[in-house]
């Protein structure tokens, strides 16, 4: 049977796995068959140490009061000359609040996002109000605080099992062979988290020298807090280079870099991007159709001071992105939609990743939960792992929404002609064509005691399973829920390393 180069470098690679259980993974997760592996002996080689819908707008405000003067100068009785009649329209009227001395509740963050509406005499896009409840540099839920995990808010699937990050270092190490290994590579990742994912990756690679003394890691991490977690889970230490330091991570050598974006990452080195559970946090725009066509949904001031969801009575600039987007949709998808959410700011990132890759060659690997079309308010909001209301307490919840893949194929396609757009498959199918199937029974070989087998199977079918775990014993509030399908892959590459691997 005729295979692939692509295919066969990655079985080669995973020949190379010892079947050891690393100390990472395992956590609990509040979040579908498997596709063919690659190879069946290719996990042998490989070195390893719910969705809560915002109350719906009020509708639009009533047309002015036509109780105002008729204009030609007529009295009730219709009489001309008689003295003209006058009513004035109060309701629109913004009556503030009687001032007081008394402390307020709200957080520093809630006070921001009020004086922001106040201000502007007017609403903000539910764009603003996330970028705001996320990434505030003081108040921020990124900002000053460690999320993830069992502890954190939730779960994602480096947190899960180690195999997330071994599967991901395989697919890089198939790309960088497709590329020409090359002497020196710019490793990115976006939106690291705690830094898991990189570090399976890291020690799961450990044994092709070549390839992690190529490497260059690069991370970009908006937040301090977050910074100092991926520091000592990558195991970096800080070396004297004559009158500077360098960091290396121990856990290959490589040295490592944080950057606030990703235009701050030096360019001009072969590039492989990791993208997971990125651009679900980006900041979106929801449009709801109406009587008068599509309207923005905003963020607003009820009377009680509460924050509420309103749509806006005037255009917004940003249905220039509403209309880039219907314009990749056909009539039939936008006849079946009364919302509709856009990114802006993940067409932009795309557009930055499609112009790197061309220019420096690579490739870039963007895993999330989403869809392959257009996404109708998917927004929502956790906190310890379950779902709340969007607008209750800014700034104590994660804020996510699908993330609409079809968008990232049409803009990175339409910002370069030297790449391609490969996939989206489910995340069952990519993990099961790189071989995790072989690589958890390996594993299960192993383990030491039962609690780890019990964690390896848990953590293996919430990566690759669809719905409740069949075989789970336990408390049914505990049912490990599979996120294989709901998880999306897709590759961008320059078109001269062909197509990567698994989506030949």
């Amino acid at each position: 049977m005729f295979r692939s180069p692509a295919a066969a470098a990655a079985s080669a690679l995973l020949r190379r796995l010892s079947p050891r259980v690393s100390g990472g993974g395992g956590g609990a997760s509040t979040h579908r068959r498997f596709a063919p592996p690659v190879s069946t002996s290719i996990l042998s080689r490989y070195s390893s140490a719910p969705t809560s819908s915002p109350s719906p707008p009020p509708p639009p405000p009533p047309p002015p009061s036509d109780a105002a003067a008729d204009g030609d100068n007529r009295s009730e009785s219709g009489e001309p000359g008689s003295s003209l009649s006058i009513t004035i329209d109060r309701s629109g009227l913004y009556n503030p609040p009687e001032h007081s001395h008394e402390p307020s509740s709200d957080s520093e963050l809630v006070k921001h996002l009020k004086s922001i509406i106040k201000f502007r005499s007017g609403p903000i896009s539910v764009a603003e109000y996330m970028e705001e409840v996320l990434t505030n540099p003081q108040s921020g839920f990124y900002i000053n605080r460690d999320v993830f995990g069992t502890s954190g808010d939730f779960i994602t699937s480096p947190e899960v099992s180690q195999m997330f990050g071994e599967m991901t270092g395989v697919w890089a190490m198939c790309l960088w062979e497709q590329m020409g290994q090359p002497e020196k590579v710019n490793l990115i990742e976006l939106g690291p988290g705690r830094g898991t994912l990189l570090a399976d990756l890291l020690r799961g690679s450990s044994k092709f020298v070549n390839f992690t003394k190529a490497l260059n890691i690069n991370l970009v991490e908006c937040s301090p807090t977050l910074q100092k977690v991926q520091y000592n889970t990558l195991k970096c230490e800080d070396e004297p280079i004559g009158d500077k330091t360098r960091t290396v991570s121990k856990l290959c050598g490589a040295p490592v870099h944080w950057h606030a974006s990703l235009e701050q990452v030096p360019s001009g080195l072969p590039t492989i991007i990791i993208a997971h559970e990125f651009y679900d946090a980006l900041p979106i725009h929801q449009f709801q159709k109406a009587s008068r066509g599509w309207c923005e949904k905003m963020v607003d001031l009820a009377e009680d001071s509460s924050f509420r969801f309103v749509l806006s009575p005037q255009p917004t600039a940003s249905l220039l992105f509403l209309s880039k987007r219907c314009g990749w949709a056909s009539s039939e998808e936008l006849e079946k939609v009364e919302h509709i959410e856009v990114c802006p700011k993940a067409m932009e990132i795309t557009e930055q990743i499609a112009d790197r890759i061309s220019s420096d060659g690579g490739g870039a690997l963007i895993i999330d939960y989403g869809k392959d079309g257009i996404v109708s308010d998917s927004l929502q909001a956790i906190r310890k792992h379950k779902f709340v209301h969007i607008l209750d307490n800014p700034g104590s919840a994660d804020l996510s929404a699908y993330v609409d893949f079809a968008s990232i194929r049409h803009s990175a396609k339409e910002a370069s002609d030297d790449i391609s757009v490969h996939g989206p498959m489910t995340q069952s199918q990519f993990l099961g064509s790189l071989g995790i199937n072989f690589r958890v029974e390996a594993l299960l070989q192993n383990c030491a005691t039962d609690e780890q087998a019990e964690s390896l199977r848990t953590g293996y079918w919430r990566l690759v399973g669809d719905g409740e775990a069949p075989f789970w014993e336990g408390p049914d509030d505990q049912t490990p829920i599979g996120m294989g399908t709901r998880y999306l892959a897709m590759a961008i590459v320059n078109k001269k390393q062909g197509t990567p691997v698994p989506f030949e």
